[in-house]
């Protein structure tokens, strides 16, 4: 637990002790007993009641933030990192608004989350009231369930409801709407916590039907070119050791989703790289050219498919997804598999391992030459770090690969949304679950700064670095004061090109090179001046020669949060890229090369 003694504060008492509660202190046992440590917020008007409650308690950490866009997506890093649900905090109005953008990227990105939003009293609701938003309803689109709870005494029940359907079936945020006058100390009530839920009409499927898994065999055996894509529904169902056996047995080439990076080791001589919009040219090509596809726990989104139309036309598809939802929603699956990813591959190796296997073994390791020509004639060069200075600038690829090279390849990773996000995932080479965190689905900018925050929480001892941009770092750069406030030794490194990159890309290959509303004109801050003013390290990197030693000083500073601010090559594009609206073939290579005439 965080020690929150040396922040000067001091618990008068235990609610936990009690068998009456309020309806606020039975809120906060009821975190406790869902073995809940941190919960990330902001305090404010409706949600005071509450916050007295957290005072008179030392089970389950308050942290607090500089905005309540922080706290979720905090609460969010911390769910991606360790798997367990994340816990914010905020109160009516302003605060519950400040809320959406985390909430969306967490029901973007399948992230078990619950939120919990004070609200004004129950006979105020519909008055517009100072501070009044009907939280649920602009909520709705954007998490898996909401409650607003009408009577103190169902809050235990809710909480526990709101627990189990964040984290079972594919995972997502709950809203809990609370009103004042039901947290309000001085009505008590019986507190009970249910040790089970039973909700009839929230039954998630999780086996896979064992007709589709035998079926499923049967086109395995008769693949000459397959080719095993998973997502981040792999990493959520911790089912990274079953894709792992799986791959082996078969002897599969496998290309991960941006959200399932780390699912299968990114160092492996079978891993392809990621795939899609940024992915590898040979990962591309595979998919491309496959004549099977097993789909685990990925959605088949814009991002990879491209034009679903043209989208690995010579191949069967295997979609294992435990949302029914999601299989055949874009592409035809032609062997559906609805069930939780752990348990389907699980049904799946059990069923491989029965039979007497007849694997097309040398059509196979042809295909797996064939994946290695791709790679030797396009494949992403990781050894950049040693090539010095191109045109006199640092590369931001190269950025990453010190990076990589300084931490062993072992730190937790949480970016931003842009360039910089893409160049993490493409050069760092992510060999376990839930070592890369960021904001795939919604794409959000701030996320990176805040997330590390839930992951540094959530481990202490370990190397969290955000990769960053200067235009997504200000978005939420106010957290500088929260990582002061707890102790944060999170290394933030800055790929500054001074322009929002990928904008600016897009503009050069589509709009002539106009730059509209994509740089700064000479208006960004001193970030180490800015770093130092919140009491971290700054350190500023304009020359290759200094990168080594500069990212050598910044990991190694183990308890301060280091700024390394890093000019790079402000005119370096991220490649390959999907040319849109074709197919997953049709790549360019920079930015005279492309794939097709």
């Amino acid at each position: 637990m965080l020690n929150l003694q040396k922040f000067g504060v001091t618990f008068k008492r235990n609610l936990m002790d009690k068998s009456n509660k309020s309806g606020a202190e039975a809120l906060i046992h009821s975190l406790h007993l869902e073995g809940v440590e941190f919960m990330f917020g902001y305090p404010g008007g409706a949600a005071l009641h509450i916050y007295d409650a957290i005072f008179n308690q030392n089970y389950v950490d308050h942290i607090l933030v500089r905005h309540e866009q922080g706290a979720v997506h905090a609460a969010d890093g911390y769910a991606r990192a360790t798997g367990k649900p994340g816990v914010a905090l905020v109160t009516s109005g302003p605060g519950a608004t400040n809320a959406i953008t985390g909430l969306a990227t967490a029901y973007m990105d399948s992230t078990p989350i619950v939120v919990i939003s004070g609200q004004v009293k129950s006979n105020l609701i519909g008055t517009d009231s100072f501070q009044e938003t009907d939280m649920i309803g602009i909520s709705r689109p954007i998490v898996k369930h909401s409650f607003l709870v009408q009577r103190a005494e169902d809050i235990p029940e809710i909480v526990k409801k709101a627990f189990h359907i964040a984290t079972t079936g594919r995972p997502g945020p709950v809203v809990i709407d609370v009103p004042k006058d039901l947290t309000d100390p001085e009505y008590k009530f019986e507190f009970h916590y249910p040790k089970e839920i039973n909700m009839r009409s929230y039954n998630p499927p999780t086996e896979g039907d064992t007709s589709r898994i035998k079926e499923a065999v049967d086109l395995i055996e008769t693949a000459k070119r397959p080719v095993i894509y998973s997502g981040g529904g792999v990493i959520q169902n911790d089912a990274s050791d079953e894709l792992i056996e799986l791959a082996k047995l078969l002897n599969f080439p496998v290309t991960n989703t941006l959200m399932g990076l780390g699912a299968f080791p990114g160092s492996d001589p079978q891993f392809m790289g990621m795939l899609g919009m940024h992915g590898t040219y040979q990962a591309n090509m595979a998919m491309h050219n496959a004549d099977l596809i097993i789909a685990i726990g990925a959605r088949f989104d814009d991002r990879i498919t491209n034009d679903p139309k043209q989208f690995s036309l010579e191949a069967k598809k295997i979609h294992i997804d435990v949302d029914p939802a999601s299989v055949s929603k874009i592409i035809h699956a032609d062997i559906p598999i609805v069930g939780s990813a752990k348990e389907c591959l699980s049904a799946l190796l059990l069923e491989l391992n029965s039979r007497n296997l007849k694997l097309n073994e040398s059509d196979i390791s042809e295909w797996n030459k064939q994946i290695s020509a791709w790679r030797d004639a396009h494949g992403l060069n990781h050894s950049l770090l040693e090539l010095g200075p191109q045109n006199g600038k640092i590369l931001p690829q190269q950025v990453v690969q010190s990076l990589y090279k300084e931490t062993n390849g072992e730190a937790f990773i949480t970016s931003d949304v842009g360039q910089h996000q893409m160049f993490a995932a493409q050069y760092y080479h992510f060999d376990k679950p839930r070592q890369w965190i960021n904001s795939g689905g919604l794409g959000t900018m701030g996320f990176g700064l805040p997330s590390a925050m839930g992951v540094q929480l959530a481990f202490p001892e370990s190397t969290v670095a955000c990769v960053t941009g200067e235009g997504s770092i200000q978005m939420c750069i106010q957290e500088l004061s929260t990582c002061l406030q707890y102790g944060l030794p999170i290394k933030i490194i800055n790929l500054n090109n001074a322009a929002l990159g990928m904008v600016r890309q897009w503009q050069d290959m589509q709009y002539g090179g106009r730059h509209s509303s994509s740089t700064y004109e000479n208006s960004l801050p001193d970030f180490i001046a800015l770093a130092e003013s919140y009491g971290h390290v700054g350190i500023k990197v304009a020359k290759f020669e200094d990168l080594e030693a500069a990212m050598k000083e910044c990991v190694s500073l183990k308890d301060r949060l280091v700024f390394l601010d890093v000019d790079v090559d402000p005119n370096e594009h991220v490649y390959p890229m999907l040319e849109a609206g074709n197919a997953m073939d049709h790549m360019w290579l920079g930015k005279e090369e492309k794939t097709w005439k």
